[in-house]
């Protein structure tokens, strides 16, 4: 839908990223049943090590291709309590620092990915013209 071009390419954390800026700036994307998913087991754990990795961006944030009520509606097919997937939600955004966005659809997280990224890559423009104003 936007006038972008994709490279693909293994990133230390996230989904999606900005070439040249792929240790500052990513985007993890999540189906309501794979954000579940990283709650349970050991993808808990996993999901936690990236989220660890990614405390130190400038921009990092779990993107979700669902609302928060359907978390609290349990719209999954995990057995896991919804209260507790809304207290996993609640924790890795306190413990890491990272939010979450329920972007309540498919096509919203993908313009929330692409929004955030553009807007990202516009406030480094705005620097790097600030600092060369300066000099």
């Amino acid at each position: 839908r936007w006038d972008v071009e994709i490279y693909q390419a293994a990133l230390q954390a996230g989904d999606y990223s900005l070439p040249g800026f792929e240790d500052r700036a990513a985007i993890e994307r999540k189906s309501l049943d794979d954000l579940i998913g990283c709650f349970m087991g050991e993808n808990r754990d996993r999901f936690e090590r990236e989220l660890a990795k990614a405390r130190s961006y400038e921009l990092f944030a779990v993107v979700v291709e669902a609302s928060l009520e359907g978390v609290a509606r349990g719209d999954y097919t995990s057995n896991m309590n919804p209260e507790a997937a809304l207290q996993s939600v609640s924790a890795f955004w306190v413990r890491y620092r990272i939010p979450f966005i329920f972007a309540g659809s498919r096509g919203g997280a993908e313009y929330m990915c692409f929004s955030l990224l553009s807007k990202f890559e516009e406030e480094i423009r705005k620097r790097y013209k600030a600092l060369c104003d300066t000099n």
